[in-house]
This record gives structure tokens, sequence and C-alpha cells, in this order.
């Protein structure tokens, strides 16, 4: 139950966090390009990777922290984190097929269904 905590509380903050990346890039730099978005999967793939090898290398990050970090805050903060750091780990095991898969159907899958999800919601209440 201490890790369902440590994600909750987690997520609660890198969500809060996201919010107002988005919301001061948006002031400080309009809002024709969706600035905010890219701030947070930059800056959450740089940080997964980081906390991971700490975690993953030694000893320097606790299993509890390492959850806390990655799964809460980066997971609220962003999900592009999960996506880099697997696609990453994958290229670093050599599995360069899978790692393509994994990019390719990422993206296309995730454009198709944005696809399908707005033509549903048009096909429910109209253009």
């Amino acid at each position: 139950m201490t890790r369902v905590v440590l994600v909750a509380v987690g997520g609660a903050l890198g969500s809060v966090a996201r919010y107002g990346v988005g919301a001061a890039a948006a002031r400080l730099l309009g809002p024709a390009f969706p600035w905010g978005t890219l701030m947070v999967n930059v800056s959450g793939s740089f940080l997964i990777a980081l906390v991971m090898h700490l975690a993953l290398a030694g000893t320097a990050i606790s299993v509890e922290l390492r959850i806390f970090l990655t799964t809460g805050i980066m997971g609220g903060f962003t999900t592009y984190s999960s996506f880099n750091y697997e696609t990453l780990a994958l290229l670093n095991q050599r599995a360069y097929g899978l790692a393509g898969l994994n990019l390719a159907a990422t993206v296309l899958g995730c454009l198709l269904a944005g696809v399908l999800g707005l033509a549903t919601g048009r096909a429910w209440v109209g253009a």
C-alpha cells in the first residue's frame, strides 16, 4: 500500500507541475506552439533517464524513491518520459527491431487513436 500512496502523491505533484509549466509557457511564449508540452516531455525524458540510471546502477536511490519519482512524479508530469526510457532501454539491449516497433506503434497508434477519438466525438455531438 505504501508504494500506491507514493505513486498517488507523486502523480498529483507531477500533474500540478505540468499544469504550471504549461500555463507559464503559454503566458511567456504565447499559445501558437505547445511549448509547455514540449518542455515537460523533454525535461521529463531527461529526468526519468537520470533517475533510472542512478537507481539501477547503484544505491543512490531506493526502490521507493524511484517509484515516487518515476511512476509518480514523472508519470503525472509526462507519460512520454516512460515511452522514451523504455525505447532507450530496448536500444541499449540492441533490440533495434523492438525499439523501432515501439516507436512506430506508439506514434502511429496514438495518432490513429486520436483521429478515431475525434471522429467518434464528432459523430456524437457534430462538428
